[in-house]
Parts: C-alpha cells; structure tokens; sequence
C-alpha cells in the first residue's frame, strides 16, 4: 500500500497565498497616497520654514533700521543728505552742471510736444536722478 500511495503535490498557490497576496497589495495601495501627501506635506513645511527664516531676517534688518532712525543725529544726516536741509547759520550750496546749457536743446523741444503730465514726471525723474 505504502507504494501505491500516489504523492500528492500542493498547488504552488493556494486560496491563503492568494488571499495573502491580495491582502498585500491592497495595503501597499491603500498606502501610497497617504505616503505621497506626507512627503508632499514635509516638502511644504520646510518650503514654510524657509520663508519664515527669511521674513525674521527682514523683521530683523527693519528693527536695526528703525533704532537707526531714533537716533537724532542720524535723522539731522539723512535730513541733511537726503532733503538738502541746512541749520541755522550753514551756508548751502547747490552744485551746478556746467554742461547744461540755457539754450533750447531738442530735450526741451521734444518736452514741448509731450502732454503737461508727461513732462511733469520727466522732470521729477531728471530731478531724482540728478542727486545721485
């Protein structure tokens, strides 16, 4: 008998390796978005501290700036420098550009031509840039 008992072989993939297998890939998918916004999420969280690095150095230079304003000499400086103001008892001067002549240059004529407003702001830009 022990002869004519035939060996049985086991299916290679049985109904629990199956169910296994099944079971698997549906947790790896069941995971995967969540995973992909976590990594997602970390990316925006140091994208967050970046900026938040970079708005405390602003706040930062803008608080030293501000103690230099309460400073009463630095103020009479930029006042100076800036608004060409004068105590009492200086003598200010203005340097003048010898190259500038009185005579009507194609500048003054071609301002002529340009509407009030256009020659208005083309002064007040000639006017900002001179004090450079």
């Amino acid at each position: 008998m022990a002869g004519q008992q035939q060996v049985r072989r086991r299916p290679r993939l049985t109904g629990r390796a199956a169910v296994l297998a099944l079971v698997v890939c549906a947790l790896v998918a069941a995971l995967a978005y969540p995973m992909r916004q976590f990594i997602a999420q970390r990316s925006q969280i140091d994208q967050q501290r970046a900026a938040q690095q970079q708005a405390q150095r602003q706040v930062d230079e803008l608080r030293r700036e501000k103690a230099r304003w309460q400073d009463p000499a630095f103020v009479e400086a930029q006042a100076r420098q800036r608004l060409h103001f004068a105590l009492p008892g200086d003598t200010p001067f203005t340097a003048v550009n010898p190259s500038t002549s009185p005579t009507a240059s194609p500048t003054a004529q071609q301002q002529a031509s340009q509407p009030w407003y256009q020659s208005l702001l083309g002064s007040l830009d000639t006017a900002d840039h001179a004090g450079h």
